[in-house]
């Protein structure tokens, strides 16, 4: 029987690096946003773009070249599933949609995950990916 993880809190900065507007201090991204946050950056890191990890990431950027099907659709799906299933422990019950738009070149993603260990619905992010020239 697995034992349950009981998650305190998390802390990350934010990759826009802009100072808040009264400390001047770095933003803090907290708990759900940034684990949010950190499954994001992985779904868009490039393999071989991280010292010391070169297998980390996605090949989708390179797909958007390709088809825009129900075939690249599922291996986009497949691959942003098995990235974050391998390098994200904090994250769990993860459900990846990839739906392709053909009319616009482009797919929409939408992926969903549980935080483990906290008592927070279920997160939620959705973004486009499209070829850019």
């Amino acid at each position: 029987m697995a034992a349950n993880r009981i998650s305190k809190s998390f802390k990350d900065i934010s990759l826009s690096f802009k100072p808040h507007p009264v400390t001047k201090d770095l933003q803090v991204l907290k708990n759900e946003n940034a684990i949010r946050r950190a499954v994001r950056n992985l779904v868009e890191t490039i393999p071989s773009e991280r010292f010391f990890q070169p297998t980390l990431g996605t090949n989708i950027r390179s797909m958007l070249f390709d088809f825009v099907d129900y075939g690249s659709a599922s291996t986009i799906e497949t691959q942003i599933y098995e990235v974050i299933y391998a390098n994200e422990p904090r994250v769990d019950n993860v459900r990846v949609s990839v739906e392709p738009r053909p009319d616009d070149n482009e797919f929409e993603v939408t992926v969903l995950f549980d935080i483990v260990g906290q008592a927070v619905a279920a997160q939620e992010f959705t973004f486009i990916l499209e070829a850019t020239r």
